[in-house]
């Protein structure tokens, strides 16, 4: 005979109403009761019916995270990786499951949230990153879905999200290759649809105007978040009458192809080339040489990400709580930025 809830709330030593709260984590259950009804459960081996608790409570205690781009492409860079990592802890934590979806363009993650939301399959979906004007961001504010933006929003500045101060952080990494002295400094971006790309360029032109350094054109190159995006920048960059001697390159994974692309072009870092790098992946600090990155807490931000949501959802999106979280970053600094280059170099 299978177990019951009345069979663990006698066991537990009380009410079966108490042992539902528990399975739907409700916050008014004390830490203790909810530990002591959970040790009994896994004591009798309990499994709770999940169709007919849906059923009863209205909620799957599921929630959904929607992949940016076919997500071949996604698996690519560790970014991603690390932020599912930090998602999927606190859910789990909190008893809900975490569904993945993808889209190949913006409309097909629309029509995907829509069928999971509208369908009731999940109960909210966080969003890894921002577009400007981005269409699911204003299907999902429009219809009152409970969901939370990794990033930021210029269109919905108010509504629920998890970011970084990436202005300020692509400022501390430009001021960094200042403060060593490179007066040429070159921007290697990601799309410039990204809000966090644009985030990242007004923060290294903040720096550079702070200190009478010019902003040149020529100097910006623009891609995706992938390593070929930071080796085609090479083949640019270092063809350049004049070059920079200095480089904030907007992601890890894209770093890796810029030492690449200068490997191949015979050219050393830091010694031709100093670089500057985001995120604080293991790539990073194992690339050759080690790269300097700006920790941003990438677990943190997928973790807070989860647990704000999730407290959304149970409060039914009541606004007392916090809207925006601001995850801290850091400079690290390693090997890729510690030596400044002559005013003229050439490959040996």
């Amino acid at each position: 005979m299978s177990v019951t809830i009345k069979d663990v709330a006698k066991k537990a030593g009380v009410s079966p109403s108490t042992v539902s709260r528990v399975l739907s984590n409700n916050t008014r259950i004390s830490r203790e009761t909810s530990q002591k009804v959970r040790d009994v459960m896994e004591e009798l081996g309990y499994h709770p019916n999940i169709m007919a608790k849906s059923l009863v409570s209205r909620t799957t205690e599921s929630i959904c995270v929607i992949l940016p781009k076919p997500a071949e492409e996604l698996f690519l860079n560790m970014f991603f990786m690390e932020l599912i990592r930090g998602i999927v802890t606190q859910a789990n934590r909190s008893g809900y499951d975490v569904l993945i979806s993808s889209g190949g363009s913006e409309q097909e993650e629309v029509e995907a949230v829509s069928r999971l939301l509208k369908g009731k399959r999940v109960d909210g979906a966080i969003l890894l990153y921002s577009r400007k004007d981005d269409q699911v961001v204003e299907f999902l504010e429009n219809n009152q879905f409970p969901f939370v933006l990794i990033g930021r929003s210029e269109k919905f500045p108010n509504i629920l999200s998890v970011d970084n101060d990436n202005v300020q952080a692509s400022y501390d990494a430009t001021k960094h290759l200042i403060s060593l002295g490179h007066q040429r400094i070159g921007f290697v971006s990601g799309p410039p649809n990204h809000i966090v790309s644009r985030d990242r360029l007004k923060g290294y032109a903040a720096a550079l105007e702070e200190a009478g350094l010019e902003m040149r054109k020529e100097w910006i190159v623009e891609g995706e978040f992938l390593q070929e995006s930071g080796y085609r920048a090479m083949s640019f960059f270092m063809n350049l009458p004049e070059r920079p001697t200095a480089l904030v390159v907007v992601d890890d994974l894209v770093s890796l192809g810029v030492l690449r692309g200068l490997h191949e072009l015979g050219y050393k870092v830091p010694e031709d080339l100093c670089i500057v790098s985001f995120n604080n992946l293991s790539i990073a600090e194992l690339s050759t040489p080690p790269v300097t990155s700006i920790d941003i807490g990438i677990y943190n931000l997928g973790y807070t990400a989860s647990q704000a949501l999730i407290q959304s959802i149970q409060h039914d999106g009541e606004k007392q709580f916090q809207q925006r979280h601001i995850i801290p970053h850091r400079l690290v600094i390693r090997e890729s930025s510690i030596y400044t280059p002559p005013k003229s170099s050439s490959p040996q």
